[in-house]
């Protein structure tokens, strides 16, 4: 399943990806965030590991994040690993003007087990509305900063 969700935002790109890539600021954004965790030494890069955590309805959800493609301000694509899916997101941020930058994320969700594959083929846009919705509110938390 793939799928394409955009936002365009009222900053600098400069400032967007600083708000971006602190992992501080992802509980601010993504519902029932818990904690990001490098699992890998040094800056973010290409091979870099991180470990995120969710709370899901009251359940643990724990992600895999495996960067493939670093290069901001320009580019982040990472694969993230579930037990019961897998899916890579290439997030790019283009530069509009001086004061907006549009983010879009490209997902392809490649692999699927069990239960989610019936959700997956009963409810794909279930999957696209949390991406937007967690992008619309990155665009909102990010403004108000």
């Amino acid at each position: 399943m793939k799928f394409t969700c955009t936002v365009d935002i009222d900053l600098p790109r400069e400032h967007v990806i600083k708000t971006f890539n602190n992992p501080h600021n992802m509980r601010h954004w993504q519902d029932g965030f818990v904690s990001f965790e490098h699992l890998s030494e040094g800056d973010p890069k290409p091979g870099s590991k991180a470990k995120i955590v969710y709370n899901n309805n009251g359940k643990e959800m724990v992600l895999i994040e495996s960067l493939e493609v670093y290069d901001l301000p320009r580019e982040m694509t990472a694969v993230y690993e579930h037990e019961m899916m897998d899916n890579r997101m290439q997030n790019l941020f283009q530069e509009i003007h001086a004061n907006q930058t549009r983010w879009t994320a490209n997902i392809h969700y490649f692999r699927m087990k069990g239960f989610m594959k019936i959700v997956a083929w009963l409810f794909p846009s279930m999957f696209k509305k949390q991406v937007q919705k967690w992008m619309d509110q990155f665009k909102v938390f990010a403004e108000k900063q």
